[in-house]
């Protein structure tokens, strides 16, 4: 990355001591410690090596939890998309949006085994009460701005003109896009109760599996009279060819793959059409379009759903240099029942697996964080660790391949192996090796890159022309959070 010509620096002011503030989640308040610093600009690659130090970004504020002090630890979280299998419930919310959009059919009734989705109250009250108790002057609007503008773009190529009424998911946006960097829906779903134990096969009746394959068969055969080419119709992103995700034929004992069902084909005369548009969105990170990397490069996306013409969905989604990070998702309350805040991760999982095909080391998939202390935030771990549906046969607990960050030495830790120490503390070092450190600790601070009175120097320059002592402490607690690498490439604003 250092190669590429003509990059923007990153240039950050970091925000001396550590703050605290009211917890979204157990509702503390001063409980949630955080270190924090305002990004005027960030590289895509230095906010990669961040947030694999446990940084997230709310906007253009970056910031980083104070894990042993916080009421409410907050573990990064990512998900190996390359080895993702959709569960059940996965499974359930992708074929619940393939019958609406073929049949307009909507779900009644409970749909089991959904991931509890937290409010919006939640998700918002951390990072917004961060950012007002810094006094930090948001450009809060610029979301809907780009919203907009997108939004009346698209109604000019199809010819019409943008109606004067503000669309009723504009006006959801205003009231949420301060809802940054939590990765979380915008609105709450209904919590589903599970099923009950030992209500499972009736074993008197005979199975129902070859009758499903049979109609199953009966449609496949249906679909390639109707098509004979095979082409995928109705549910194909713009910008997504199918060439990208070659169908298989399918085997009765062989499960569908991810694109198997995010692409399912559907008939000519579907009640619903789904499209997906992608757009740059404001945020702090440079947009990046190196020959290797992405089609689309690298920055910060908004990515639309568009049902039947309105849009119904935006996710904002950070393409980095190993992963897609998930910021946030926000969607029309009316379209609920889709459960779009699933079927947007799921969307999302597929679309890291598209940029692999180009790009081989962009090949994770970032939820943001996870707090195992919280109940509501525990739908991570069943998003993302659930254990194989064929426990019936007996296989070992395959689980949905993830990983959290360890705090104290940043290397990635299988999830299956933290949770047993999650659950005796709220704080752990995930890394098993006692004689572990931090690889990439800051280990010369002079080296430092400082950003004073419109000229750059190394931090050891700089602090010879200065008499506050009290300053150094505030650098070097920057160095040793940020790291050496990324204190070498990023400018510290010092006035």
């Amino acid at each position: 990355m250092a190669s590429w010509a003509a990059l923007s620096p990153s240039i950050v002011e970091y925000f001396e001591g550590e703050d605290s503030y009211r917890c979204g989640y157990c509702k503390n308040e001063s409980g949630s410690r955080s270190n924090g610093m305002w990004a005027h600009s960030m590289t895509v690659q230095d906010y990669q090596d961040l947030i694999d130090r446990g940084w997230r970004r709310s906007g253009k504020y970056v910031y980083k939890p104070v894990m042993n002090q916080t009421c409410c630890p907050q573990y990064t979280i990512r998900c190996r998309p390359l080895q993702f299998q959709p569960s059940k419930s996965h499974k359930k919310v992708l074929k619940k949006m393939l019958k609406f959009l073929a049949k307009g059919e909507i779900s009644k009734g409970n749909c089991e085994d959904e991931p509890m989705e937290p409010t919006m109250e939640d998700t918002v009250a951390g990072d917004f009460a961060l950012i007002n108790k810094l006094d930090i002057q948001c450009d809060l609007k610029t979301l809907s701005d780009d919203l907009k503008e997108s939004f009346e773009s698209e109604e000019k190529k199809k010819g019409k003109s943008p109606k004067k009424e503000e669309p009723k998911e504009l006006i959801q946006s205003q009231h949420i896009e301060e809802k940054l960097g939590s990765g979380e829906p915008s609105h709450p779903l209904k919590v589903h109760t599970a099923p009950k134990p030992g209500k499972g096969a009736d074993l008197s009746k005979p199975p129902c599996r070859k009758a499903k394959e049979i109609r199953k068969e009966r449609k496949r055969l249906k679909l390639m009279q109707q098509n004979p080419a095979g082409e995928l119709e109705g549910f194909q992103a713009q910008g997504e060819p199918p060439s990208l995700f070659p169908r298989k034929a399918n085997k009765s004992n062989q499960p569908k793959s991810l694109e198997d069902l995010i692409f399912e084909s559907l008939p000519e005369n579907a009640s619903h059409k789904l499209e997906f548009t992608r757009f740059l969105c404001s945020s702090p990170l440079e947009a990046e379009n190196p020959p290797h990397g992405p089609d689309c490069g690298y920055g910060s996306f908004h990515q639309q759903y568009w049902l039947d013409g309105r849009i119904i969905a935006v996710g904002v989604i950070d393409i980095l240099p190993y992963c897609v990070s998930s910021v946030y998702l926000y969607y029309d309350p009316d379209y609920s029942f889709l459960s779009l805040g699933v079927y947007s991760a799921l969307r999302e999982i597929g679309f890291t697996r598209q940029l692999h095909q180009k790009t081989s080391q962009l090949s994770y998939y970032y939820m943001g964080f996870y707090i195992h202390s919280c109940p509501k935030m525990k739908y991570k771990l069943c998003f993302l660790w659930t254990q194989s549906q064929s426990r019936k046969t007996g296989a070992n607990g395959q689980y949905r391949p993830s990983d959290l960050l360890c705090p104290e030495t940043y290397v990635w830790v299988p999830i299956e192996q933290c949770l047993s120490s999650l659950e005796n503390s709220k704080y752990c070092r995930f890394n098993q090796d006692p004689e572990a450190v931090d690889e990439g600790r800051s280990k010369e601070p002079d080296r430092l890159q400082v950003f004073h009175k419109k000229a750059i120097m190394p931090y050891g320059v700089y602090k010879k022309q200065q008499r506050d002592p009290s300053e150094e402490a505030a650098v070097l607690q920057y160095a040793g959070l940020v790291g050496q690498a990324c204190s070498e490439r990023m400018l510290l604003l010092r006035n």
